[in-house]
């Protein structure tokens, strides 16, 4: 798996990084973009009617609810989705409330699968950091002296959802309240220069979860975009953690190194 990570990680290197200076986390109030309709490409046409219903039911029910993350990122690249998520600020409990063809799943946090035949759309809540200041006494999140997560259960808003996921590019959030896309982290600035870049600092991000590593390199690989530099900069160093993490999830992100159509790249 090392030997992965690190063939990767030359290959990256010998690609042209441009400069750009590092976005960090904030817990200030929320600054964001909002791209309007008439400056984006994404259309209804283009989205999972079953998500749309979902959206839509949320929406009725007087929750905040979006696409969010790789789909909207995809749709952006003229790309058609796996699958399509949604996040809103109805807790799990709520969610399932609304949608009798749902189930709760997840022990770290709970999700809900909205099963439409085949097709299954996964809403979650907003989520905060770990040391959000919601984190009551470590109820909900902790962190190791090394650096990673252990736990990370703390509900948030919709800016602290964007702010803790990995990349900037996946912090996209698409409203059918306004059909606008909510950028927090300059996503679509980096989707058009074709850069891949972790939001906040790369090194205590890796840290928090040495995952991230891989998915850096998939990411960066099947988008065929560039990795920044302060991005690309520590995965060599920090290798080695992923051997800290459980088999089964770095199975799991094995298979998804190899098996999404980029697995020579």
């Amino acid at each position: 798996l090392l030997v992965i990570i690190l063939v990767f990680y030359w290959n990256l290197r010998a690609r042209p990084t441009p400069s750009h200076k590092p976005l960090q986390p904030s817990t200030d109030e929320p600054q964001m973009r909002i791209i309007t309709r008439d400056d984006h490409p994404i259309s209804r046409r283009d989205l999972s009617d079953n998500a749309l219903k979902v959206l839509y039911r949320l929406k009725d029910a007087g929750y905040e609810a979006y696409l969010v993350g790789g789909c909207v990122r995809d749709v952006l690249l003229g790309k058609h989705p796996k699958d399509f998520d949604v996040a809103t600020e109805a807790t799990p409990e709520q969610v399932h409330e609304l949608f009798r063809n749902s189930r709760l799943i997840g022990r770290r946090f709970k999700l809900v699968h909205v099963r439409f035949g085949r097709e299954i759309i996964e809403v979650a809540t907003f989520r905060a950091s770990h040391d959000s200041s919601s984190n009551k006494q470590e109820q909900h999140g902790r962190q190791s002296e090394s650096g990673m997560i252990l736990r990370d259960n703390v509900y948030g808003n919709i800016h602290e959802d964007a702010i803790r996921r990995d990349f900037t590019v996946n912090a996209l959030y698409y409203s059918i309240e306004d059909f606008c896309i909510h950028d927090h982290a300059d996503g679509v600035t980096d989707l058009d220069n074709r850069i891949l870049r972790m939001i906040g600092d790369p090194e205590s991000r890796y840290r928090e979860d040495p995952v991230r590593m891989l998915r850096a390199v998939r990411f960066a690989s099947k988008l065929e975009f560039t990795m920044a530099e302060e991005t690309e900069a520590p995965i060599r160093q920090l290798a080695p953690m992923l051997t800290d993490i459980p088999a089964a999830r770095l199975f799991d992100e094995v298979l998804k190194l190899f098996l999404s159509g980029h697995g020579v790249t």
